[in-house]
């Protein structure tokens, strides 16, 4: 027997209520509110951009990609731009890369480089405007790369970064529809670059992140967006940062990542091991500086933590009296 119509529609009228409601709360957390949590230690660093050494395997070209070889003055930015990026001159390899692109308005690697390169330089900007320009024009060289090569893992991981970088920019609501639209890019890019390990950074970064949706951005998915990417967690999350420490040991962006995500999975020990290691590793430019102090900063309380343990072990065993023949048990650690 069905319902009656008076019942339907006041079944109705509470989902269209609260679904104004679901969208009133993502609308009032503004870009404020995504700048305030990228603040925080719940957001994972940002990505590194890969050095030239590391990035020298190329991706077959698909039909739509230029296939003129590259000119001796294109060649002459391209080696310019590769030795001015090994010296962290980000802005003037973006230039060579620029000029590059003037000769060759289809050349891939030019696009996708300068990219990622845009996205550095704008995050070191606090003022949005001068950020928001540079993660605009690094979506657009990352979607004329990945024009060129669809399923390439160097577009892919260029367009899910200028995507990542632009959430802290947006609206609640915005950045849940372009977590959705990461979920391809992200995993293309680990797929088809699973020696890049900036690749596998950006993945466990979005596992995090999906994984963390709360009632209400899982509310909103499923009303607005017909549901949130399923099959993120914390354990994939963590699979994905050890990937790309294992690829890249001396990354200090990595150690204080997978750091973190040792300390909220309970693995003390496991944490502290990887920040009195990334301490150790040289700093080139501020960006690796203000990652030392980071991890400095949060070794500590993790110490003071795995000592308060230790004490809590010494008492546990002083007190054990444990009958002949029988052994003693000892309490789990991490």
């Amino acid at each position: 027997m069905g319902r009656p119509a008076w019942r339907l529609a006041g079944f109705s009228m509470v989902r269209f209520r609260f679904s104004l409601v679901v969208w009133a709360a993502l609308a009032a957390a503004g870009p404020g509110s995504a700048l305030a949590q990228k603040a925080t230690t719940a957001q994972p660093s940002l990505p590194a951009v890969p050095e030239p050494a590391e990035l020298a395997k190329r991706t077959k070209l698909k039909p739509n990609a230029s296939t003129a070889p590259d000119s001796v003055a294109l060649r002459q930015h391209l080696r310019q731009a590769a030795s001015l990026q090994a010296k962290y001159k980000d802005s003037e390899a973006l230039a060579e890369y620029q000029a590059a692109l003037k000769l060759n308005a289809q050349h891939y690697e030019s696009l996708w480089r300068a990219a990622v390169l845009s996205v550095s330089i704008g995050n070191r900007y606090s003022d949005e405007t001068r950020k928001k320009a540079y993660f605009d024009a690094a979506h657009q060289y990352a979607d004329r790369a990945l024009a060129l090569q669809p399923e390439a893992g160097e577009s892919n991981y260029a367009l899910a970064l200028a995507l990542f970088s632009e959430a802290g920019l947006i609206s609640a609501r915005d950045r849940l529809r372009l977590f959705k639209q990461l979920r391809a890019h992200v995993f293309l890019a680990a797929e088809q670059r699973p020696d890049l390990p900036e690749a596998w950074q950006l993945l466990g970064r979005w596992y995090y992140r999906v994984a963390h949706y709360n009632v209400l951005e899982k509310a909103f998915s499923r009303i607005f967006l017909g549901g949130y990417p399923q099959g993120a967690t914390s354990k994939k999350a963590l699979d994905a940062l050890e990937k790309a420490r294992a690829l890249d040991p001396t990354r200090i962006q990595y150690c204080y990542d997978l750091a973190r995500m040792y300390k909220y999975q309970g693995k003390r020990r496991h944490a502290i091991a990887v920040l009195q290691e990334a301490i150790k590793l040289p700093t080139y430019t501020s960006e690796d500086l203000t990652m030392n102090r980071l991890c400095q900063q949060l070794l500590p309380p993790l110490l003071r933590g795995a000592a308060r343990r230790d004490r809590l072990h010494a008492k546990w065993y002083k007190n054990l009296r444990p009958t002949p023949g029988s052994a003693a048990a000892k309490p789990a650690d991490d």
